[in-house]
């Protein structure tokens, strides 16, 4: 495309927009309310996921050795467990280190299990984590079938409850943002259509007079362009403040359980490329399925 027809495609799309004002608020508050709810979604969305990924890093395998078994067989029973496909880490905990750290979680009613530093009664540990979290369950099941492996323990119920609740989440926010974002679609492509309509005669006569259909689509393509970007900016602004805001309040309340907002930053830049490129994406659709049918001369 030439340079000069691209500035009088930008021209055109602009006039566009201060010519039929009450359609250009139309289409732009549609943008506006839809992406103000895809990008409460999208907060909602991309937390979930950190937070998630935060406690899927925490789930491990505590595998407990059988009390009679040598070291030798210990050292064996490592191997082993390294070589399951599906783990990534393996470290191996003393009985004496167990028991140290029982002393010491305990405080001062502690001190009561010193005296079986003798006698110790733990057995020996290997914490197992995997390369995916959610394949914890199968590694689990596999170890317990192990030679010398008295059990093989992960928070069973809780954690299956977990990972079910994460992935629901996840289905259900992706189901609403591409739900909303296609009711956004249709209703910009209807609000731009309309405007259409009052010229299709101008349309018609610029068809039979040459003009390609690259051409004509052009101006409405730069229009819906710039309808979607305009939509973006109210919702940016009021999710970037009230995001801004509910880190300040919640995140040093959330750390006492190890767990963390995403940082203001980069994650607001993230969220309003995101924002705008929808609503781009959104006012350009808008307009090409709406001219489509009109270029048929």
């Amino acid at each position: 495309m030439k340079a000069k027809t691209f500035v009088r495609h930008g021209k055109e799309g602009l006039k566009n927009i201060g010519r039929n004002g009450w359609m250009t608020f139309a289409s732009v508050s549609a943008v506006t309310i839809t992406l103000l709810l895809v990008g409460a979604f999208l907060v909602i969305l991309m937390n979930l996921n950190a937070v998630s990924e935060q406690l899927e890093e925490s789930v491990e395998i505590r595998v407990h050795v059988d009390l009679a078994t040598t070291p030798e067989d210990t050292a064996a029973l490592q191997k082993k467990i390294e070589a399951l496909s599906k783990v990534e880490q393996v470290t191996f905990q003393p009985k004496e280190q167990g028991l140290k750290e029982l002393i010491e979680s305990l405080g001062d009613e502690g001190k009561v299990f010193s005296s079986l530093e003798g006698e110790n009664p733990l057995p020996d540990v290997f914490i197992v984590k995997t390369a995916n979290p959610q394949d914890t369950m199968e590694v689990a099941s596999q170890i317990e079938k192990l030679e010398h492996v008295n059990s093989a323990q992960y928070g069973k119920e809780t954690i299956e409850r977990l990972f079910k609740v994460i992935n629901t989440a996840r289905n259900i926010g992706l189901i609403f943002i591409i739900g909303l974002i296609f009711t956004a679609m249709f209703l910009i492509a209807n609000t731009i259509k309309l405007t259409i309509v009052a010229r299709r005669k101008e349309i018609e006569i610029m068809k039979l007079v040459g003009a390609t259909n690259s051409f004509i689509r052009g101006p409405f393509f730069v229009e819906g362009l710039l309808l979607g970007v305009l939509g973006s900016f109210i919702p940016i602004t009021i999710i970037i403040t009230a995001y801004i805001y509910l880190y300040n309040q919640f995140n040093d309340k959330l750390s006492v359980f190890f767990l963390e907002l995403l940082p203001v930053t980069p994650f607001i830049y993230q969220l309003s490329g995101l924002l705008m490129f929808i609503g781009a994406f959104i006012g350009v659709w808008g307009s090409i399925v709406s001219i489509r049918k009109f270029l048929r001369v």
